[in-house]
C-alpha cells in the first residue's frame, strides 16, 4: 500500500519490524515534494518511532488475525489460554503479559493479535473485578476524610481504595491505569 493510504490504527511491517501507526500529518516540505511524518508505536517492545515517509513510498501492511481466548490457569510463569471458537490451547510466559498477569482470575475473556501464527498483542478487559483478600480494618468516620488505604487482592495485585471497602468484597480495577474504580455488588 502507499504511504498516502495509511490509517490510524492500522498495522504496518517497516523494515522486517510490526509497528501500529499511532499518529500522521501530511507535511509539505519548502522544496521537494510532500511527506508523511508518521508516529510509530512498535508492538514488539512498545517504543515510539518517528519516520517521514515518502508519499509515494509503498509501505508492508501487516494483517492481524484478533481472536477472543479465554484465559484458563497459570503453572509457574506460563499461562493457558484457550481460543474460545476452536477450543485450541496455547501457553504464553510473564513476558506476553507483562503487568496483565496480575488481572488475570480463570474465565477472564482476553483479545490476542496474532501474526503469522504467533500471539503478539494480548488485549485485556478494560475493567475486572476482583475479590479483597487482605486490606486494614475499616476507618470509622473515613467517610467524611478521602483516605485509601492498601488492599490485596485474589490476584496477587495491590490497589490503593478508599477506607470503608471491607475484606471479602468485590471491587472493579481499571486494567489500563492499575486503580479502583468502584465497589461491585454481589
Amino acid at each position: 500500500m502507499r504511504a498516502s493510504e495509511m490509517n490510524k490504527g492500522q498495522t504496518v511491517k517497516i523494515d522486517g519490524k510490526l509497528y501500529a501507526i499511532v499518529d500522521y500529518h501530511h507535511v509539505k516540505l519548502g522544496k521537494g515534494g510532500a511527506v508523511y511524518q508518521t508516529k510509530l508505536k512498535s508492538l514488539i517492545d512498545g517504543t515510539i518511532q518517528n519516520v517521514r515517509l515518502r508519499s509515494e513510498e509503498n509501505v508492508e501492511e501487516a494483517y492481524l488475525d484478533k481472536r477472543t481466548y479465554e484465559y484458563l490457569y497459570s503453572s509457574g510463569s506460563e499461562h493457558v489460554l484457550m481460543d474460545t471458537t476452536t477450543y485450541d490451547q496455547i501457553s504464553l510466559d510473564d513476558d506476553a503479559f507483562g503487568d496483565g498477569q496480575k488481572y488475570l482470575k480463570p474465565n477472564t475473556q482476553l483479545q490476542v493479535s496474532i501474526y503469522e501464527g504467533k500471539p503478539i498483542i494480548i488485549t485485556l478487559p478494560n475493567t475486572v473485578d476482583l475479590e479483597v483478600t487482605d486490606t486494614p480494618p475499616e476507618i470509622k468516620g473515613a467517610t467524611a476524610t478521602n483516605q485509601n488505604k492498601p488492599a490485596t487482592l485474589e490476584t496477587g495485585l495491590v490497589v490503593q481504595v478508599p477506607a470503608f471497602i471491607k475484606l471479602g468484597e468485590l471491587i472493579r480495577v481499571d486494567t489500563r491505569t492499575g486503580e479502583y474504580l468502584t465497589r461491585v455488588k454481589g
